[in-house]
């Protein structure tokens, strides 16, 4: 089974449907590459995923190591380049709920969220830039 199937829908909008869920997620152009911004774009959904799979992978690694990390948030910001137009940096910014987290569970944290398989798998070239707020 494919992961998903995506339909252009027109107007630089896109639907891709998860196959295994039936959820559903709309993109749209940016409104600085001729678009309406209505949706998440391609490029932002590409920054996001970094953010979603460190807060996956940290919480894997919470779950194994008996600490909580229910409450953390995640804000991405996502640098663009011209010529060729690119994602050139991803800024990570975690923010963790106050658990007087040891220097032990603060090393787990960070090695999980360096090196989740979204991080592994983005090209040298994009600068990633995380910062982390206990």
């Amino acid at each position: 089974m494919s992961t998903s199937r995506i339909t252009y829908n027109g107007g630089l909008r896109t639907t891709s449907v998860h196959q295994r869920s039936g959820k559903e997620i709309i993109t749209d152009a940016p409104v600085d590459n001729k678009g309406q911004g209505e949706a998440f774009s391609p490029t932002d959904l590409l920054a996001t995923s970094l953010g979603n799979c460190m807060l996956t992978i940290v919480g894997i690694a919470a779950n194994e190591h008996g600490f909580n990390i229910d409450g953390t948030t995640c804000e991405i910001t996502k640098v663009m380049a011209e010529q060729p137009r690119r994602v050139a940096g991803i800024v990570v910014d975690l923010h963790f709920p106050a658990n007087n987290y040891s220097d032990k569970v603060k090393t787990i944290i960070e090695r999980s969220a360096n090196t989740c398989p979204v991080m592994y798998s983005l090209h040298p070239d994009i600068k990633k830039t995380v910062t982390f707020n206990y």
